[in-house]
């Protein structure tokens, strides 16, 4: 198998704050692994579901407390200057603020399962200054769901790791260069309301 797992959950739990951190790092393939790995005896799977979704609460943790630090009211400079690459107007940004006033636990339950969504919902979070157990209970339920689903499909798989990479890693990428793609329409198509 895959060295990583010689650290053990330690291991698993570092990979996910990573995973978190720096988004890139793909928890389909952690969790994948580490449910295969748990299928052939070398974790428990509760426990294993248990420490990545604590490690995944650490990672969103991070961001969460640089968009609380920064605060959305910093971001009106920011937003006048780069709204076009932000593809957003400081109307946006108070429509986004009302919105997470209303229906941030949700949304940040559902981002959960987003492949970038993951770690990029803890921000706007932050910056709307959301309370901090309501983003810890929605994160924790969120991320429970998600390591639940990726260690029972590893679990399920068994020893065939090449059907977890063969199915996941064209699934990230597709929606990668999906999400990448609307991006750069939005950037070219673009116009200030203002």
């Amino acid at each position: 198998m895959i060295d990583w797992l010689a650290w053990g959950y330690f291991g698993i739990f570092l990979l996910m704050v990573l995973e978190n951190v720096i988004p890139p790092v793909p928890s389909e393939v952690i969790m994948g692994v580490a449910g295969i790995a748990a299928a052939q005896g070398e974790f428990n799977f509760l426990l294993l579901v248990l420490v990545g979704t604590f490690g995944c609460i650490v990672g969103n943790l991070f961001w969460f407390e640089i968009g609380r630090r920064f605060g959305y009211e910093r971001l009106r400079p920011f937003v006048d200057r780069w709204g076009r690459w932000l593809t957003m107007e400081w109307r946006d940004i108070e429509k986004m603020h009302a919105f997470f006033l209303k229906h941030g636990g949700i949304t940040v339950f559902i981002f959960r399962f987003m492949p970038i969504g993951r770690t990029v919902i803890s921000i706007p979070a932050g910056l709307m200054r959301m309370p901090f157990w309501t983003f810890v209970i929605y994160t924790t339920l969120g991320s429970l769901v998600w390591n639940l689903i990726l260690v029972g499909v590893g679990f399920w798989l068994g020893t065939n790791f090449d059907t977890i990479e063969h199915w996941i890693a064209p699934i990230v990428i597709g929606i990668i260069v999906v999400l990448v793609a609307i991006y750069l329409w939005r950037v070219l198509t673009w116009k200030s309301r203002s």
